[in-house]
C-alpha cells in the first residue's frame, strides 16, 4: 500500500505536519500548503555512485534509486505499483498465473530504470508471497530469464532488521524503547527494540525480539472479504490479530514499560501512511507531509471509523485510497486496532520508509 516517492526527494526528518480534520463524504478536501523543493545537489554529489533497492511483496513491487547524500540518500528514481502478487495464495498455496503477470510487467519497468542509471550496487528482495508459495522458486527463475533480476527470497528475521534500518533515523533518541511494526499484504512484522547508547554518544536500535505475522492486509482481504465489511467481520479480524500478538507481549512483557512511558511506537506500511494523508486532509498523497507526521491514537481511531463508515465507492474515491486499494484498507486498520489496543503508547509516529530504504543504507555503508 506504499505510495511512489517523488524523484527528488530525500530521506530525514522534518518536523510533523500540523493535522488537519479529514472530510465528509462528498466534502471539498483542504488544500495542502505547498513545499520548496531542495536546491539541486552540487556537481560533485550529482556523480556519486547510485544504488538500487527493489522489494517484492505481497501487494506492491516498489523500487528506489537513490545516491549517498550526508548521513543519509537522495532518491533519483522510484518506482511502486500494485501487483497483488499473493492473491488467492491462502487459498491454493501458489501464485496464480495472472498475479505473476502482473508482477513480470512491474518488474520489467524495474529493470529498466535500473539499466537507465548504471547502478553500483543492488539488491532485490522478496517477501511473504514468496516464502509461502509452492511455486515461487520457478516464478524467480521466470523473473531471472524474462526480465533479468535475480531476486532473492529473505527470512522474516531479516526483513524486521531491514525495516528497522530504513526506519531508525525517526526514532526519538531519547525514549529507550520501541514498536516498530509493518503490515504488510501478506505478513505483519513486529519488531521489539531498545536504543542502545554507543561509546559516542549516538543511539542506534537493538533488537530484542521480532514476530511476523502470519496474515496482512491482501491476506486478510481474501479470507474476510473488503468490498463490504460488516462490524461483525471488522471485530473478528481485530479479534484475531490480537491473539496473535498476545504470545509475543507474553515474552517480552512490553506493556509494563508503556506503562512506565519507556515506549515509542513507529509504523511503517501504507496502512498508517493511508491513515496520515487522510487525517491531514490531503487533496492528493504527499509523502513529505506523511512521513515522520504523528498520529494519536484518539486520531487513528476517529479516521478508522470514519473509513468503516463508508462503502467501496466511498473509500475508492479518497484521494489517499484510490480503487486499487479500497478494499484493503479496513483489513489493515483492523490489525493496526489490535496493535494499539496491545500496546496503549497513545500515538505513532508514521513512517513512509521501510526496507528499500534498510538495503540502500546497508549497500552505501559497504
Amino acid at each position: 500500500m506504499e505510495k511512489p516517492l517523488s524523484n527528488r526527494e530525500s530521506v530525514g526528518v522534518g518536523p510533523p505536519p500540523a493535522p488537519h480534520r479529514f472530510p465528509e463524504p462528498g466534502s471539498k478536501l483542504v488544500r495542502a500548503e505547498n513545499f520548496r523543493v531542495a536546491n539541486p545537489a552540487p556537481l560533485a554529489r550529482r556523480f556519486a555512485p547510485q544504488f538500487a533497492a527493489l522489494d517484492l511483496g505481497t501487494n506492491n513491487c516498489r523500487l528506489l534509486v537513490a545516491r549517498p547524500a550526508g548521513v543519509g540518500f537522495r532518491v533519483v528514481d522510484a518506482f511502486s505499483r500494485i501487483v497483488r502478487l499473493g492473491e488467492g495464495l491462502s487459498a491454493t498455496g501458489a501464485l496464480s498465473e495472472e498475479a505473476m503477470e502482473r508482477t513480470l510487467d512491474a518488474l520489467r519497468v524495474c529493470a529498466a530504470k535500473i539499466s537507465a542509471r548504471s547502478v553500483a550496487g543492488a539488491r532485490y528482495v522478496a517477501t511473504e508471497a514468496c516464502r509461502r508459495a509452492a511455486n515461487c522458486e520457478d516464478f524467480l527463475a521466470r523473473v531471472e530469464g524474462e526480465v533479468g533480476l535475480e531476486i532473492e527470497i529473505i527470512s522474516t528475521a531479516e526483513e524486521a532488521r531491514l525495516v528497522v534500518a530504513g526506519c531508525g533515523p525517526l526514532l526519538h533518541p531519547r525514549i529507550p524503547y520501541a514498536i516498530v511494526f509493518d503490515i504488510g499484504g501478506g505478513s505483519t512484522e513486529v519488531v521489539w527494540l531498545r536504543l542502545w547508547r554507543e561509546p559516542d554518544g549516538r543511539r542506534s536500535p537493538q533488537i530484542l525480539g521480532s514476530v511476523s505475522l502470519p496474515f496482512g492486509v491482501v491476506t486478510l482481504t481474501d479470507r474476510f472479504g473488503g468490498a463490504e465489511v460488516s462490524p461483525a467481520t471488522y471485530r473478528a479480524m481485530v479479534a484475531e490479530a490480537t491473539a496473535a500478538l498476545t504470545p509475543f507481549e507474553r515474552t517480552y512483557r512490553i506493556r509494563r514499560h508503556v506503562y512506565a512511558d519507556r515506549v515509542q511506537m513507529l509504523g511503517s506500511s501504507g496502512t498508517v501512511t493511508t491513515l496520515a494523508g487522510i487525517h491531514l486532509a490531503l487533496p492528493r498523497y504527499i509523502r513529505a507531509l506523511v512521513d515522520g507526521s504523528m498520529l494519536t491514537f484518539d486520531q487513528i481511531a476517529a479516521v478508522s471509523a470514519y473509513l468503516a463508515g463508508l462503502d467501496f465507492a466511498g473509500r475508492a474515491a479518497n484521494p489517499c485510497i484510490g480503487r486499487e486499494r479500497a478494499d484493503l484498507v479496513l483489513s489493515g486498520c483492523a490489525v493496526l486496532d489490535a496493535i494499539c489496543a496491545t500496546w496503549p503508547v497513545g500515538r505513532l509516529r508514521v513512517a513512509d520508509r521501510g526496507v528499500r530504504e534498510g538495503i540502500l543504507l546497508d549497500l552505501m555503508q559497504g
